[in-house]
């Protein structure tokens, strides 16, 4: 067998097999029960004291958003002082100035809502500071609530009527101390021992191999890029994310690195099924989403390792497959796979240029986005399911003649009104957005002049750099096909208003839809429930993610992604 292949199965195996206990882990973490890291109490009590909460009352759906959202509001502010003060703080070696209004407002809400899309090169649009106490902090604080809303979420889903949902301040505390610390501390160390620096000295003076002079940009990099991977946040320490030799140094960081990006997003379903007792709904979904990660990720693989066809025309031999924008260390089958890892969750590092994927492997990239359910971010993939569970609850009630329930919950029409706006939200912006860019692009060329041009491609290709910008801030993922100029006025405001609304409406719906379905009187199950964890139910939802997602993107991507293949 091809060892690129093999290097590919391998790691998927890997990750089932090491996400099913740390999935275990992670529900007994979430309802309180014994475990190895019972050793972080004593902080957890410290910070409970110290912020005034008592991590034992009980929240309502409404009082959990409201927690939720005063504490990302809080950390706007920080981050937005911090950016624009940058050049004035200490840990500057390099003497990196602070970054302008619009770019630190489109830096700071991008690491705020877990996409860390970058309008900046890492090397010098930030300080060590700002790297530690804006981006490296808002990684660990941005992931965790997402897996506390999703925790909040799975207690809703408990047997019985629930009124309450959980103690936001809770599961945020536990889900840092407990899960996202502790790995990152064992991705840290491998990554040391690796070669990747750890440290605070300026930018380092080598002679490269053809005699000329270099600075390379040093620093905390093995304290930072951990929790951008397991966090599902994806943001690059270096300009060039994990394509860079210190920040990704060699094929097992490349491992490493890749399966911590859906570790954690692979544990929290099974940690669903551990914390409800619905272990056979929770393999249910999972094996949905297994496959629509496979099923890309296999398009992938067999696209970039089998090269540009243009180039074989020419007689060109294509051995180790489309090596555009590749590392040659890692090659085209260990970078097709991070493409689709990093997409089918809200990630976003890249460990290649996506900009040179071929474009039915651009394609997969957008569509993994696009539907944004094949495991998603920490808690967030899980939440984005849900939306679409309901739906596939709701229109098979109704092909069967029956009312819609969901574990014994009878699903109405204020479940079903949130559930849709929150599934067409996603398409409408994405779409309005990129029309919008395309738009003025064509009839206001002075506009775009004025700006740099944005494009430095044109017609198909042109029109998925636009297209995957948003599709991207969308989904709260951040990579790009960085063909496109996105660092200018028009993109940091428009990208971090579709960041905004991206993440933190469907987060609303969704917990509001958990609250009021917890809040309902439960109904036993008879013989004519509609079980909900069995193949059939899952295919039915499977089909309903993909007929939405085709019916909404096939006419844009058969104008750009569809028509550049067909143009090979």
């Amino acid at each position: 067998m091809n060892t690129e292949i093999l290097g590919v199965i391998v790691q998927i195996v890997l990750l089932v097999i090491l996400a099913y206990p740390l999935g275990r882990y992670i529900a007994k973490v979430y309802r309180g029960e014994k475990t190895w890291s019972d050793f972080m109490a004593p902080v957890e009590n410290i910070i409970y004291k110290v912020s005034g909460i008592n991590p034992k009352e009980e929240m309502n759906w409404k009082q959990f958003l409201k927690a939720l959202l005063m504490l990302n509001a809080f950390w706007f502010l920080w981050g937005m002082g911090l950016l624009l003060l940058q050049g004035h703080l200490p840990l500057n070696p390099d003497g990196n100035a602070a970054q302008t209004l619009d770019q630190a407002f489109n830096t700071c809400i991008s690491f705020l809502v877990n996409c860390n899309l970058q309008h900046y090169s890492g090397e010098s649009g930030l300080s060590y500071f700002t790297q530690l106490f804006v981006i490296m902090l808002f990684q660990f604080i941005t992931a965790a609530t997402g897996m506390a809303a999703m925790a909040g979420i799975m207690k809703s889903m408990l047997w019985g009527t629930m009124k309450t949902i959980g103690n936001f301040w809770y599961f945020l505390v536990r889900s840092v101390t407990r899960v996202l610390l502790p790995l990152s501390l064992l991705v840290g160390f491998v990554l040391i021992l690796q070669g990747t620096p750890m440290g605070f000295d300026g930018k380092m003076q080598l002679t490269t191999l053809e005699g000329q002079e270099q600075f390379v940009s040093q620093g905390p990099a093995a304290a930072i890029i951990p929790i951008k991977q397991l966090g599902t946040n994806g943001g690059g320490y270096f300009g060039v994310n994990s394509s860079h030799p210190l920040e990704n140094p060699t094929y097992l960081t490349n491992m490493v690195e890749c399966m911590s990006i859906l570790i954690i997003p692979m544990a929290m379903i099974f940690a669903l099924g551990f914390y409800t007792q619905r272990k056979k709904l929770s393999y249910c979904i999972f094996g949905v989403m297994l496959v629509g990660y496979l099923v890309t990720t296999g398009i992938n693989v067999y696209q970039e390792m089998g090269g540009n066809p243009r180039i074989s025309e020419m007689g060109i031999a294509q051995d180790g497959g489309a090596m555009e924008g590749k590392e040659v260390r890692l090659g085209a089958g260990a970078s097709a796979l991070w493409s689709t890892t990093t997409t089918v969750t809200s990630n976003g590092s890249v460990n290649c240029m996506h900009d040179s994927l071929m474009p039915l492997s651009g394609m997969n990239a957008m569509l993994n986005m696009q539907t944004n359910t094949w495991f998603g971010g920490v808690g967030v993939g899980w939440m984005n399911y849900y939306t679409f569970l309901i739906i596939a609850v709701f229109i098979s009630g109704l092909m069967v003649g029956r009312t819609p329930e969901f574990l014994g919950k009878k699903v109405g029409a204020r479940e079903m009104k949130i559930a849709t706006i929150v599934a067409l939200l996603h398409p409408f912006v994405i779409l309005v957005f990129t029309a919008l860019s395309s738009y003025l692009f064509v009839h206001h060329p002075e506009f775009v002049a004025q700006e740099g041009g944005w494009l430095n491609n044109l017609g198909f290709h042109g029109l998925s750099e636009q297209f995957y910008e948003y599709t991207s801030c969308a989904a709260n993922n951040g990579s790009g096909f960085e063909g496109l100029g996105d660092n200018t006025p028009f993109w940091n405001w428009t990208c971090g208003i579709v960041l905004l609304v991206s993440r933190f409406l469907p987060i609303v719906g969704q917990v509001a839809i958990a609250g009021l379905l917890g809040a309902k009187k439960h109904a036993p199950e008879t013989a004519g429930t509609l079980k909900t964890d069995t193949v059939t139910f899952s295919i039915m939802t499977f089909v309903v993610i993909v007929i939405i997602a085709a019916l909404s993107f096939f006419p844009a991507h058969a104008l750009s992604t569809l028509a550049e293949q067909f143009s090979l």
